[in-house]
């Protein structure tokens, strides 16, 4: 990469960092901007899941102060987060990558409808009891059926974790938002572990996703917690929208 590339790079991670840690959709700056430089599709989603890890754990940690009392959550989630994980990560490795090409849209969609409707579906479903604290077995299932999409891809995951767990546990949105990036650094983490184990990573395209990723992680961290909870709903549809139309009309 020349100067000019790499410094591009940098700030698409910062860009992505900052987005994945108020909503999520960020590999869908990083990802087109590892393409635009000259990387093969399947070396830039490899080394951008590498390089998107330390920015998630940053979103994370500047989320730290909501994630109080959800550590019996994390655990039981985490599980599932990081079983779809591995598993998304082989899958990339296996399968042809017009393989998800068809689904991902339509998952995205129903995910910005579902954070969208939440507060109405609440209201207006009647539950025989309230929604475990840690969310049913069927909320286990549907995160690590988006660990697995994560560890493939991983464009709005964000979306799709807050859309399950926001519908299947009774939790603030804030605080659903800072599961949530725990949760996707679990999945991008041990993602990018069996791509490291078992294919080539472009390291100085990761490095530098990594260092912009950890600012944006801070930067979106410190802005994702004072949005009311309308105005981050409606920031999960804006995104949510962009990465379908991105991805049905640019990719």
């Amino acid at each position: 990469m020349t100067l000019l590339e790499s410094v591009v790079v940098f700030v698409a991670g910062i860009g992505a960092g900052t987005i994945n840690t108020i909503v999520g959709s960020g590999t869908l700056i990083s990802f087109p901007t590892l393409l635009a430089v000259g990387f093969p599709p399947v070396l830039a989603n490899v080394s951008n899941t590498v390089g998107l890890v330390p920015g998630s754990i940053a979103g994370a940690w500047g989320y730290r102060r909501e994630l109080r009392g959800q550590r019996d959550r994390l655990i039981r989630l985490g599980s599932a987060s990081l079983l779809g994980g591995v598993v998304g990560a082989l899958l990339l490795l296996e399968l042809p990558t017009e393989a998800f090409g068809a689904v991902v849209p339509v998952l995205i969609g129903i995910g910005c409808v579902l954070v969208v409707a939440q507060p109405w579906i609440t209201r207006h479903v009647q539950l025989a009891d309230d929604p475990p604290a840690h969310g049913s077995w069927g909320v286990w299932v549907l995160v690590g059926l988006t660990g697995i999409y994560g560890g493939y891809f991983g464009a709005a995951q964000g979306v799709l974790l807050i859309a399950v767990m926001g519908l299947g546990m009774t939790d603030t949105l804030q605080r659903i938002n800072a599961a949530k990036n725990v949760l996707a650094a679990l999945v991008n983490g041990v993602a990018g572990l069996v791509f490291i184990a078992m294919t080539d990573v472009a390291w100085v395209a990761a490095a530098l996703i990594a260092a912009g990723a950890v600012v944006g992680g801070v930067v979106g961290s410190s802005v994702g917690r004072r949005l009311p909870a309308a105005v981050l709903r409606g920031f999960v549809a804006l995104v949510g929208v962009v990465a379908i139309c991105q991805l049905l009309f640019f990719s």
